[in-house]
């Protein structure tokens, strides 16, 4: 099929590519936009393991409680930022309303992750986790990317 140009009884077996790319265009406008978006949390250079564990599906979850340190002095829950004297009372608040919904019948993980850059000194790593046993959290997972391995 073809369109007809004019008067004359010639057709046109091009294509007309300009609404395609228009519909490309927004598409990929709205793929830039959205993307960002989709991220949880700070982003961490995290350190990768030398022997892969079992993954933890519920780190993927999003009322998964993750304390990110992307520098020594930098903690955050999600996308807020908290020092080393409010951070106790955060987890505690956040834990405190895990245990309300285990009241109320809901099950949830009362598990807390540590997700830390890798140039984080080891005495920071060690601070948050005394921070976080201190508000009565006795499982608490550190966060490593898993290693590829070449077959």
């Amino acid at each position: 099929m073809g369109m007809k140009i004019g008067g004359s009884d010639e057709y046109n077996s091009e294509i007309n590519v300009t609404p395609m790319v228009d519909i490309m265009l927004v598409l990929l406008i709205i793929f830039m936009i959205v993307t960002p978006l989709l991220q949880q949390g700070v982003t961490v250079n995290i350190p990768r393991d030398m022997v892969s564990p079992e993954e933890d599906s519920y780190i993927n979850n999003e009322k998964a409680v993750i304390v990110a340190i992307p520098n020594e002095n930098e903690f955050y829950i999600g996308k807020e930022r908290y020092s080393r004297a409010v951070l106790g009372e955060k987890i505690k608040e956040v834990m405190g309303e895990k245990i309300e919904r285990q009241l109320q019948g809901q099950t949830e993980k009362r598990i807390v992750y540590i997700k830390s850059d890798v140039n984080v000194p080891y005495g920071a790593v060690v601070e948050a986790i005394n921070i976080i046993r201190a508000q009565n959290v006795d499982r608490i997972g550190l966060v490593a990317d898993k290693k590829k391995v070449a077959q």
